[in-house]
């Protein structure tokens, strides 16, 4: 199951009117969310789901937006911290449409809270402003700004992914195989730089790079970069099996810019517990995780404080 598979935050305007309304005097916001999944019907998958970056459930997150898109109507107000309350005009709203709120009024809502103001006032209900239910101002902004916000930064590491791939496709070899020993510096491999070294190609044997985990040597990890555009298979992780053996190593791992194929997964699982593989997906993101040929840009999202305002 999906994301998309929940209603849109705005859904959650009407449950979300109906659980404050049964609560005149206010109710724990954490109530509320529980209380309108339950109104909403929503599975225990549904409830599992949580926004990209894993911080939340998802309906949860929603919920929390069709009470902002509440307050900015002059619906509804934190009267607390944490604890959520409907306004007069709330209560008029909700006594109005006992059988529900219009499908109208709901997308009027969700559209008007984007008009941030001080001290709103109510939307008069019969307020139109053309926009329909399909029509592509209304789809393209139901998800809350916090799924767009993730929407975003997962198609810009989309972008930057494809785009080290590429330019990875481009370096030679030898600057390759400096790429991979960088990314598994950066990851905490080797105590040191200098532990992290390349082999001469005169004497790699199939082997890339080695990386001593401890000051002696005395524990290694052997390398293997291949910048490949067919799919690494079988016989190239049998040949690396073998150069391991020829140390006595146990530890080995094979980063290619493609892929590898299912009989070379299954042999390397076969045969040690001790050999990685790494496609160019998971290289692309690792080094986009730990910085090896990646900056990063800092944006500041405000929250609110509200431990400040709680202050004596």
């Amino acid at each position: 199951m999906s994301e998309t598979t929940l209603p849109p935050y705005y859904m959650f305007i009407e449950p979300l009117l109906r659980v404050m309304a049964d609560h005149a005097d206010g109710i724990a916001a954490r109530d509320a969310r529980e209380l309108v999944a339950d109104r909403m019907r929503l599975s225990e998958e549904e409830r599992a789901l949580t926004i990209p970056s894993g911080k939340g459930a998802v309906y949860r997150n929603r919920c929390g937006w069709a009470h902002d898109r509440l307050k900015r109507c002059g619906y509804s107000s934190s009267v607390r911290r944490g604890l959520w309350q409907l306004t007069q005009a709330g209560v008029a709203l909700a006594a109005q449409h006992p059988s529900g709120l219009p499908e109208e009024l709901v997308l009027e809502m969700h559209r008007t809270a984007h008009d941030v103001r001080l001290s709103p006032e109510p939307k008069e209900s019969g307020e139109k402003r053309g926009a329909s239910v399909g029509s592509p101002s209304v789809a393209a902004s139901v998800a809350t700004p916090d799924e767009q916000l993730e929407e975003a930064l997962g198609a810009i590491r989309d972008s930057v992914r494809a785009e080290l791939l590429r330019l990875v496709m481009e370096v030679d070899p030898g600057r390759f195989e400096q790429l991979v020993l960088d990314v598994l510096h950066e990851m905490g491999y080797g105590l040191n730089r200098d532990q992290v070294a390349r082999t001469p190609i005169s004497q790699d044997g199939g082997i890339d790079g080695v990386i001593s985990l401890d000051r002696l040597g005395l524990e290694k990890v052997y390398v293997q970069a291949k910048r490949w555009q067919d799919n690494v298979g079988r016989p190239q992780i049998q040949a690396f099996f073998g150069a391991l053996a020829g140390r006595r190593a146990t530890k080995g791992v094979v980063i290619t810019t493609s892929g590898f194929t299912k009989d070379a997964r299954e042999y390397a699982t076969r045969v040690s517990d001790s050999i990685v593989l790494v496609d160019g997906a998971k290289l692309a993101d690792l080094m986009i995780e730990y910085g090896v040929g990646v900056s990063s840009v800092t944006r500041q999202v405000p929250a609110v404080d509200s431990d400040y305002f709680n202050e004596d």
